[in-house]
């Protein structure tokens, strides 16, 4: 589908996403929704997981349409739209995400109601802890009844710190470099010369994730030459990226629950102990936290946990109270 939505300077801008609803007539009540937030596929225009061969089979949130659900899966702002995508800005991201679950209610077919829960993982993780955010002041014609993350970002400068794996932490790096300076005119000379620079957003405009394919020899080469150019650099220290980046992190203070939390012990690009610090924030707020903690890798944290997070959402569909995990963190 396309539809409208706003971005962050209020500006209405036509944006694209999938929707998926079981093929069974319409019930008598308006089906139950889950909006799926996707993780980093690129910022490029061509990135945009609705243009993708491999999309369904990639989207462990499309699971949950075998449990009665729709789907609703928004490309972003940015991705198979000519514009460039605000990768990791909250509002822009959230907003497109509660306009996607508003569109998906003018599909007949899809007889979407309008309570809705939101699961994303990765930079979707991130797109999702937003949308609640976001929810009750956005949109207050649908109602939000619980929240999912797996791997999230929470603290933006700390996540591009501390994962593990520098040649990932230099390739997000580089599409938060390219989207930023591209939308905000902020300059990267205090992170790296103009030589680099234009790697940067090489990288950025020529490359989209993929877990089929191996990378190609210029993506490596540009990834290990940032790699170096970046390794004692940390944007929470240089402006005004590192405020900007504050102001896109997840405030735990901010996040409704109920909320579940999925992580590895073993990611090696969204650090655990960064997850974990927020997750302990959140329950000093007194949130309820559902906590799973896995053992497998960064890609595997939706899939791994999916079976669980669905029979959580569903339950708080059902209406019953909500579990907390707070004391064993």
């Amino acid at each position: 589908m396309q539809y409208w939505t706003t971005n962050g300077s209020g500006q209405r801008v036509a944006v694209t996403g999938i929707v998926a609803a079981p093929m069974e007539a319409i019930p008598p009540r308006p089906r139950r929704v889950i909006a799926w937030t996707h993780g980093a596929w690129g910022v490029a225009e061509k990135c945009a997981p609705s243009l993708s061969p491999n999309f369904f089979a990639a989207t462990a949130g499309m699971d949950a349409v075998r449990n009665g659900y729709v789907v609703v899966a928004p490309d972003y702002i940015g991705l198979a739209s000519p514009m460039m995508h605000p990768f990791l800005v909250g509002p822009d991201t959230a907003q497109s995400v509660l306009d996607g679950v508003r569109a998906a209610r003018e599909i007949p077919g899809a007889a979407a109601g309008s309570d809705f829960a939101v699961w994303g993982e990765s930079q979707g993780g991130h797109a999702a802890l937003w949308t609640a955010m976001a929810a009750r002041s956005y949109a207050p014609d649908l109602r939000l009844v619980a929240t999912a993350a797996a791997a999230p970002p929470t603290d933006l400068a700390a996540n591009l710190r501390e994962g593990g794996d520098k040649n990932a932490r230099a390739l997000l790096l580089s599409f938060t470099l390219h989207s930023w300076s591209t939308l905000y005119g902020f300059s990267m000379d205090g992170i790296a010369n103009r030589t680099n620079q234009g790697i940067i957003r090489r990288l950025a405009e020529n490359n989209c994730i993929s877990l089929e394919k191996k990378p190609k020899f210029g993506m490596i080469l540009g990834v290990l030459t940032i790699v170096r150019a970046t390794k004692s650099k940390d944007i929470a220290r240089i402006e005004p990226w590192g405020s900007f980046a504050r102001a896109n992190s997840v405030d735990a203070a901010r996040v409704p629950g109920p909320l579940l939390i999925a992580q590895s012990s073993k990611d090696t690009i969204i650090a655990p102990a960064v997850t974990r610090k927020f997750a302990k924030a959140v329950c000093r707020r007194g949130t309820a936290l559902r906590w799973i903690e896995m053992m497998g890798g960064h890609v595997d944290a939706a899939r791994d946990s999916a079976q669980e997070t669905i029979g959580w959402i569903t339950s708080r569909f059902d209406g019953n109270p909500p579990p907390s995990d707070c004391r064993r963190l």
